[in-house]
């Protein structure tokens, strides 16, 4: 009788990374893009400071009035001449006079404040005859005069090279006479999804196949980052399909993001793919949704421009796991590449007016909403599969590990507004 041959024990699986570890990790690795660019200001929204935009001015330029009214010296009020003859009038934009000694200027807001004046009195509080207007409030010295470099000094840093400009940014921007700004250039983006059950929008749907909605999300979300996307579409599930389209994305991009294909399954074949065109690491990430995420680096051909080699990110194919995933991962990994210092979301601590009894083991990011009450409700459905509850949602909670949510606790929350900027 043969002794029976008893099989190797199992190689003990890794244990799951946590969210914060993985980021770390992709922030450690993400360096900013080389290229800088001088665009001009009024083109210049959400792209990347390049370099300090340093004041070469005092904002405001000069003493100027915050209100409409009389610009007086107050030393003739407190000898008690409270009606003056009006000297001058002083619109916004027009160079004055010094004041004479025992007169009033007409002024307007943003006017600049004759030398010898040291109070504006709002017009509310005078009395105006002919050429003479009575003061009828003792202003305190410097009352409604925005001073001289009050908001900007000259030679002070304004926006810090890694500033993301916004709207008000370039308006500050502006303030100071800039009308060009030095920017990092745009992080290049090539995206591609496996599959072949997947069908576009328009096409008949196949027994079996989906629509890919993927592929809409992911490029929304890359190109409202402001990179410039190369899309190649579906490819098929073939190994050397899935080589020949990242070998191609390698050379011209700073990043290869795709989505689904990742697993080991014998139709998987983007594993494989990077494992022979680079490099691969597979993580499981302890999160709910999205557990799986792969991250490497696809080799560029000898003579390519730039650095030897183009990031790799794989992402999971649920859509909603996608779709978290790039919100913690790629978009602050991307702009990092960009060139952006703060990439960590701003959260609110808010209430929960729902109770979830069941605790997970990972660490969950809920889809849940802003309630008229300024509580949370929650999505009543939690599956990586419902797109519907990232529309519903106004955003993400972070539930730690192990920890059931009970109605009127304080959660962690972070808004789509947050997240999608």
């Amino acid at each position: 009788m043969s002794t029976p041959i008893s099989s190797a024990p199992a190689a003990p699986r890794a244990p799951m990374l946590s969210t914060a570890d993985a980021l770390a990790t992709l922030l450690g690795a993400a360096t900013v893009v080389a290229g800088t660019e001088t665009v001009p200001t009024l083109a210049a929204l959400n792209r990347v400071l390049a370099a300090d935009v340093i004041s070469p001015l005092d904002v405001p330029p000069m003493n100027t009035s915050a209100m409409d009214g009389y610009a007086v010296r107050i030393a003739d009020l407190t000898q008690g001449e409270r009606r003056l003859p009006v000297s001058q009038r002083i619109p916004a934009g027009h160079a004055p006079q010094p004041l004479a000694a025992g007169t009033a200027a007409r002024i307007f807001t943003g006017a600049t404040v004759p030398p010898g004046a040291d109070a504006i009195v709002m017009q509310e509080q005078t009395e105006a005859s002919g050429d003479a207007v009575t003061i009828l409030h003792m202003p305190k010295a410097g009352e409604w005069i925005t001073a001289q470099g009050a908001d900007i000094r000259s030679g002070s840093v304004i926006l810090p090279a890694g500033t993301r400009l916004t709207p008000q940014a370039l308006g500050l921007a502006a303030s100071v006479g800039c009308a060009e700004l030095p920017v990092v250039r745009r992080v290049k983006v090539a995206v591609f999804f496996t599959g072949d059950e997947l069908t576009m929008p328009g096409e008949p749907l196949k027994p079996g196949a989906i629509y890919n909605s993927n592929r809409f999300t992911l490029r929304g979300l890359l190109e409202k980052l402001g990179c410039d996307v190369t899309d190649y579409g579906i490819v098929a599930d073939r190994l050397d399909a899935t080589r020949e389209t990242l070998r191609e994305a390698a050379q011209a991009h700073d990043l290869i993001l795709t989505c689904g294909g990742v697993s080991v399954g014998e139709e998987d074949h983007v594993k494989p793919a990077v494992e022979a065109e680079g490099r691969l690491s597979m993580w499981q990430i302890a999160m709910k949704p999205g557990k799986p995420l792969a991250f490497g680096a696809v080799r560029r051909a000898a003579g390519a421009e730039g650095a030897a080699e183009t990031f790799f990110i794989g992402l999971p194919g649920n859509p909603v796991s996608s779709f978290v995933t790039f919100l913690l991962f790629v978009r602050p990994f991307v702009l990092r590449l960009s060139g952006v210092r703060t990439v960590t979301p701003r959260a609110l601590s808010l209430r929960a007016d729902f109770t979830q009894s069941k605790a997970d083991r990972r660490n969950e990011f809920l889809r849940a909403r802003v309630n008229p009450a300024g509580g949370l409700d929650l999505f009543p459905n939690q599956s990586s599969a419902v797109l519907t509850s990232t529309v519903w949602g106004d955003g993400l909670i972070d539930n730690p590990p192990n920890h059931a949510i009970s109605a009127g606790e304080t959660v962690r929350f972070i808004p789509f507004s947050e997240l999608l900027n």
